[in-house]
């Protein structure tokens, strides 16, 4: 009982050991706040845009990522090299446990996940956009898991993503959440085409990105792969973009459909000088003869609608007015 007595000794609140643990306590809690509420993302250089949510003269609606079955397990990691830093999540993990991905891979070795080139192209062109002081959104179409999406929306622009593939529908949501850009992407569960409808697509297991609607494109490289032949929606852009919708990037990347989703655009592409998007698509020989289409016929279309000045990167084509 000798010290009974500090039991009964009321605490100064201006004593400075007092006032020291109020303050450290206060701080540590202000700046838990800060970091569950603050995103890394930067300000939207289009304050005036509204969800995607519903697009009432639309005939298709953005995809719902809280009701679609969540994808298992997850895989997921930041991206090297790019300079405004992205997560996105695999949907192929590769022959377990013999050959995994080789991202799976970089991660059992404590590395990021590759830089995705175009990743890189995105950003600079959009970043250069940006400076000039040009609004509107990026439409990414064969979005695959979302690694042009998200380099992107980390930057603070709109995107309206299509893919028809589950899988990689599935990881783009991961992605949104990931990201915390939900106010940003819209993702469309669908193929885009020159026509309405549905279309024969072929998945390809194991090589989800190389999937494709022409059968001999989706296994041109992985003759081995399984192939499934499945029915998803198509699309033309100009049925889901509005007329008086800022466009500043379009990037295309279809194995081989590219000719018809470009003729699914033709009043997107057909805006003046300065209002047309600036175009990236991939111009694969083989995968365009594939879909009964050829660099040559892609050319002549765009040099119709003003497109004249073309040039080859690796295998993407970068067009402008």
């Amino acid at each position: 009982m000798a010290n009974a007595w500090r039991r009964d000794r009321s605490t100064k609140i201006t004593a400075p050991k007092t006032l020291f643990l109020l303050f450290s306590t206060s701080f540590i809690l202000l700046t838990f706040f800060y970091l569950c509420f603050h995103t890394t993302t930067s300000p939207n250089p289009n304050p005036t845009f509204k969800t995607l949510t519903n697009l009432p003269n639309s005939p298709i609606q953005p995809f719902d990522c809280h009701n679609s079955p969540q994808s298992h397990p997850v895989i997921a990691n930041l991206v090297e090299g790019v300079k405004y830093p992205f997560l996105y999540s695999l949907s192929d993990f590769g022959t377990l446990p013999d050959k995994p991905h080789k991202n799976i891979v970089r991660i059992l070795k404590g590395k990021l996940f590759r830089r995705p080139d175009i990743s890189v192209t995105v950003q600079e062109l959009l970043e250069k956009m940006k400076s000039e002081g040009k609004l509107g959104i990026f439409v990414d179409v064969g979005a695959n898991v979302g690694m042009a999406t998200f380099a992107a929306a980390v930057m603070g622009f709109r995107v309206l993503a299509f893919e028809p593939v589950f899988e990689n529908l599935q990881s783009i949501c991961n992605g949104i959440y990931f990201n915390r850009v939900g106010d940003l992407v819209s993702v469309f569960e669908a193929a885009t085409s020159d026509k309405s409808g549905n279309i024969t697509f072929h998945k390809l297991v194991g090589r989800l990105d190389n999937s494709a609607v022409s059968a001999t494109g989706a296994k041109m490289a992985f003759k081995s792969n399984e192939e499934i032949e499945l029915q998803v929606r198509s699309i033309p852009l100009d049925q889901v973009i509005p007329d008086n919708e800022p466009v500043l990037l379009l990037k295309i990347d279809v194995q081989g459909w590219e000719y018809h989703v470009l003729k699914g655009a033709k009043k997107l592409l057909s805006r003046r000088k300065g209002e047309a998007p600036y175009l990236i698509y991939e111009e694969d020989e083989r995968l365009l003869q594939a879909s009964n289409s050829s660099s040559k016929e892609i050319r002549t279309f765009l040099n119709g609608l003003g497109y004249t000045h073309c040039v080859q990167k690796g295998t993407d084509a970068h067009c402008t007015k």
